[in-house]
């Protein structure tokens, strides 16, 4: 038996590694803690909520004493939980100092005083900060955060290796680009703009829309998340990106086109303050150490993401109604629609 404890399990993402570490590791007893935000959701879970290597525990990262209960139980961490919206963070920035830093310091405390074998650290390609217009990140690049939730990821980051340095937490970091896929709570763009498409509803742009991302599938970037848990070196950190750089003008009419739909239905909104022009990531790393190489192409992936949203209609309604709609509503002026 291999014992798993994944935090933030019930997010887009972590839910998503949750669904392909119980296919491909039969000996996985996962434990999921997960504090149940508005972007948490227990339905993500729905279709193995009844297997017995499953079992879901609501609570808070920043609960030590429950933290330090669970991180005894397992011999890996895998760390999802986080604030993750760049605009929610610039409104109120508390709740991502508490959860991504104050939390991610508990858990690596609990990891400390109950030896694992290796405690994986999930983060993201905004903690270096806008690339220019050439040239990508690679691991060694300075963290330069332009935002609060960046900014909590990039002190996430180093206290992860503060723990590696000082007391040989056996620690690895994962920095990714942006995801898209199934079970993407529909504030981020993809999964947004589908929702007010297939209403014929306008589609906000930040700015003139010409800031670049690169977008990764859910499913590469937790095989590659799986990858680096079973074969990376203890203290390193891996960029893991999906080599597809598109503006997010591009990907809207894509989605327009896609959907039958008019370029009329889109929008252009002021920008918000410090918008990142470009992300870009050096993969070399994993691609040469590891072998992974992303494996979804782009337009496939988001047909394939299209048609989710499409068929889990009941899905986007669960997740938007009562105090989720209620919080969705309160927040669209402000909600990032490009990141």
């Amino acid at each position: 038996m291999h014992r798993v404890l994944v935090t933030g399990g019930c997010g887009f993402i972590g839910s998503n590694f949750i669904r392909r570490l119980l296919r491909t590791d039969p000996n996985a007893h996962i434990t999921n803690l997960d504090c149940l935000t508005y972007a948490g959701n227990p339905e993500n879970l729905a279709d193995i909520e009844d297997d017995a290597r499953y079992r879901f525990v609501r609570g808070d990262i920043a609960d030590a004493k429950k933290v330090k209960r669970l991180t005894a139980e397992v011999e890996t961490v895998f760390h999802f939980a986080a604030e993750s919206h760049v605009d929610r963070s610039i409104h109120d920035a508390q709740p991502f100092v508490r959860t991504n830093i104050v939390g991610t310091q508990v858990l690596l405390e609990a990891a400390r005083l109950h030896p694992i074998k290796r405690f994986v650290h999930i983060s993201t390609d905004e903690v270096y900060g806008s690339s220019g217009p050439t040239g990508a990140f690679s691991e060694q690049a300075p963290l330069a955060a332009n935002n609060p939730y960046a900014a909590s990821k990039a002190a996430a980051d180093l206290l992860v290796r503060s723990y590696c340095q000082t007391y040989r937490m056996p620690a690895v970091i994962t920095r990714s680009s942006n995801n898209f896929g199934p079970y993407q709570f529909p504030e981020k763009l993809i999964p947004y703009f589908i929702a007010r498409i297939l209403q014929d509803e306008t589609v906000p742009l930040y700015g003139d829309g010409l800031q670049v991302r690169d977008w990764i599938h859910v499913a590469d970037h937790c095989r590659a998340i799986e990858l680096v848990w079973r074969r990376g070196r203890i203290g390193e950190v891996y960029n893991i990106g999906g080599g597809c750089e598109k503006t997010n003008l591009e990907v809207t009419r894509l989605l327009l086109r896609a959907l039958g739909k008019p370029e009329s239905l889109i929008r252009f909104v002021a920008d918000r303050p410090g918008h990142d022009r470009r992300y870009a990531l050096d993969c070399r790393k994993i691609e040469t150490e590891l072998g992974w190489r992303p494996q979804i192409p782009f337009e496939q992936g988001l047909l394939d993401t299209l048609r989710w949203y499409q068929e889990n209609t009941v899905w986007v309604a669960h997740v938007l109604s009562g105090a989720y709609r209620q919080l969705a509503v309160n927040t669209t002026s402000r909600l990032a629609r490009a990141s």
